[in-house]
């Protein structure tokens, strides 16, 4: 069966607005969106050419994968000038995600090992995804009470800049802990079939 899947790259933007007045705010805004490709086959060499075949490419290599998630992030910050000195008045990270998973058309008169296969591989895709959404939003709060602990600055356009280092740190940061997943997961990938594998045999009373 294939490999583990790998996350999307980023797009990361952050638009500035002048204010004047009021405390440090904050506020992620995450979302997150789903799509399918379509895979035929009644045999796991079937399964395995689809999801070589068909499923998305991902870090702009022509290869595919089984699933993939796309990962944008945003936001805006504004800025306070009070006493000669710039804060930030407020920061809004966003962040959208877009897990793309496989959806098997062919599951009727399948066989019955076939099918289990599907549902262990298809669930570990599945989570696999989420968990790198999940370290997107993770980080992406992560940013926003860095940028909010920034201390004030002798003008805006200074403040600007250390909010842009703080952003491209933080993206830096979010791609180091994808790629550390990715490492982990695919050592991982083997034993963790086979566990999911025996346990959904367990459940369906193949050992008795």
């Amino acid at each position: 069966m294939p490999s583990v899947p790998r996350y999307m790259p980023i797009v990361f933007a952050f638009s500035i607005v002048m204010s004047t007045c009021n405390p440090a705010t904050a506020a992620v805004v995450a979302t997150k969106s789903y799509s399918y490709f379509t895979i035929k086959g009644k045999t796991a060499d079937d399964l395995d050419l689809q999801l070589s075949t068909r499923g998305p490419t991902a870090n702009g290599s022509s290869a595919r994968h089984p699933g993939a998630t796309k990962i944008r992030f945003g936001g805006e910050a504004t800025y306070v000038q009070h006493d000669g000195r710039c804060s930030v008045g407020s920061a809004k990270v966003t962040v959208h995600t877009q897990i793309i998973l496989p959806r098997w058309s062919s599951r009727k008169g399948a066989s019955k090992q076939l099918s289990m296969i599907w549902d262990a591989l298809s669930s570990d895709i599945k989570r696999h995804e989420e968990r790198h959404a999940e370290i997107a939003r993770n980080q992406a709060r992560a940013m926003e009470k860095q940028i909010l602990a920034l201390p004030p600055q002798r003008s805006c356009e200074r403040m600007q800049q250390l909010v842009s280092d703080v952003s491209t740190r933080g993206i830096e940061e979010h791609d180091r802990l994808q790629a550390r997943f990715d490492r982990v997961e695919a050592v991982n990938f083997q034993n963790r079939m086979m566990r999911l594998l025996d346990n959904r045999l367990k459940m369906s009373g193949g050992e008795k």
